[in-house]
């Protein structure tokens, strides 16, 4: 008994200086993830901006990580698929989701059971697309004033192209069209991969896209009619902005990537920081180039603050195009 209560003592005491000396709980467990592949689901297809400039992004971080980080595609449903899929996966830091602008906007038009804004652990935002309209280079419509007075004079017949019912560029197209009093024919895809393929194709007589069109503009393909941006875009400096042409509309958006809610804070310290890394690596910045997209950066908490800001300003949108849902 003696013995034993001299090795309990011993270690009781060695066990209080290892408490001493040892870092926190949560840091142990930062240090320990990830042991196995991180999953992340970006909102469109393969072979599109999105997709390719994400797959860099996942390769650099996964050399941070010292895990895999494995894009998955779940395109659809304008964009807020992978941001349905954090509600039920493990808040375990595995499973990542892109989470674009339109995740804001769903429950003013989608009848959903979570909340965009406090049912998602916002990680880190780290880039956005610029906005644009595009057309056949080798079509009728030579600039806006040829668009414009196509569609007055033809109403619902002038049919363009968006990544999908309820994006951005369908939205503020169609926002576009109530501020000048004209009717367009909406025809939803599931990616810009597809789109370009159909407005190059004349299936499509225009496009509202992200500057993922700047390789087909690039090829002599398609002209762009305006960008949406405060500035013109380096890259199409003799399209003409929304403002220019007299409306008052400037869309950008921000994207970024997003846990489930209850994810430990010390696994989104990890990610966060990782990320961070793969978006300084001027491989990615690179990709970017290719698209007109930059590196946009925003905190775990500056990327918060930007869901609940912009959560309540999609609301004026959805409410001003007559989209939102029964009560």
């Amino acid at each position: 008994m003696h013995r034993r209560q001299l090795l309990q003592g011993a270690t009781g005491v060695l066990g209080a200086a290892a408490l001493a000396i040892a870092p926190a709980a949560p840091a142990q467990t930062s240090a320990a993830f990830p042991t196995r592949p991180i999953r992340l689901v970006i909102a469109f297809p393969a072979g599109g901006p999105t997709d390719i400039t994400m797959r860099q992004l996942a390769e650099n971080a996964s050399r941070v990580l010292g895990q895999q980080v494995i894009v998955e595609n779940k395109p659809g449903a304008g964009g807020t698929l992978p941001a349905q899929q954090l509600q039920t996966a493990p808040a375990d830091g595995y499973t990542l989701a892109q989470i674009p602008l339109g995740v804001f906007r769903l429950p003013y038009t989608t009848r959903i059971n979570w909340d965009p804004v406090k049912d998602i652990h916002y990680v880190i935002n780290v880039t956005g697309y610029a906005f644009g309209i595009v057309v056949p280079a080798d079509g009728p419509i030579r600039n806006w004033n040829d668009f414009v007075a196509y569609a007055r004079a033809n109403p619902g017949r002038l049919s363009y192209g968006s990544t999908g019912t309820m994006t951005s560029p369908h939205l503020t197209t169609e926002l576009v069209a109530q501020k000048l009093g004209i009717q367009l024919n909406h025809v939803p895809y599931k990616g810009s991969a597809d789109l370009m393929q159909a407005v190059v194709g004349g299936h499509v007589m225009a496009a509202a896209d992200s500057t993922g069109f700047a390789p087909q503009v690039e090829a002599g393909k398609l002209r762009v009619l305006n960008t949406w941006g405060e500035q013109r875009l380096a890259k199409f400096p003799d399209a003409p902005t929304l403002k220019e042409l007299g409306l008052d509309v400037v869309q950008n958006s921000p994207f970024g990537i997003g846990a489930p809610r209850g994810t430990p804070p010390d696994v989104v310290k990890r990610l966060h920081a990782a990320f961070k890394t793969a978006m300084e690596d001027p491989a990615y910045v690179q990709v970017l180039n290719r698209y007109d997209m930059l590196p946009n950066y925003m905190s775990s908490e500056d990327y918060a603050r930007f869901a609940q800001d912009t959560f309540t300003r999609e609301k004026a949108l959805v409410e001003k195009l007559g989209l939102a849902k029964p009560g």
